[in-house]
């Protein structure tokens, strides 16, 4: 796991962001909605990573790639709808299928939450996990989140409306 390298998404990160992204598609729709299909081409990905950075410039996202020592990207990291106002944001992640079980969903939450302490200065995160997502409520728990209200709606996942939680971490 101390190989792994965390870092703010950059432009050049198009291609294998794209490799990721195809290679999981699969694992991730199985847990969370699925991406609209033209976000699977070199043109949509690259408007993603454009919009991403977008919201970093402007102050309401901080978008992470993990990579392990190779350079593959094998996880991303998020802290969306940062609210400087409110103190407070988004945080999500989501890992290959190939590399969970190795502590990444646990170390790319600590992260965010540095960076939500250190850099954006936040006092909350929220974070949202369907009913059947056990793996991710856990590691919410273990990073100090606590299950908060259910939402009986939250997303449409594999055709079906699925239900889940919100969590909340408050930071020091």
């Amino acid at each position: 796991m101390n190989d792994i390298l965390i870092r703010t998404l950059q432009p050049e990160d198009a291609a294998p962001l794209l490799q990721f992204e195809l290679e999981n598609r699969a694992w991730f729709e199985q847990h969370i909605a699925p991406r609209a299909q033209e976000f699977y081409t070199p043109q949509g990905v690259q408007l993603h990573i454009e919009q991403y950075l977008d919201g970093y410039i402007n102050g309401t996202w901080h978008p992470c790639v993990m990579l392990n020592a190779q350079g593959r990207i094998v996880g991303r990291a998020n802290l969306k709808d940062i609210d400087r106002h409110a103190a407070s944001a988004e945080a999500g992640y989501r890992i290959a299928s190939d590399q969970t079980g190795k502590g990444l969903a646990t170390r790319a939450l600590r992260h965010l939450i540095a960076l939500a302490d250190q850099q954006w200065q936040l006092r909350c995160l929220l974070a949202y996990v369907t009913d059947d997502n056990l793996a991710s409520a856990r590691v919410l728990r273990k990073c100090g989140f606590a299950q908060g209200q259910h939402l009986a709606g939250m997303e449409i996942i594999a055709g079906a409306l699925r239900g889940g939680y919100q969590f909340v971490r408050l930071c020091p």
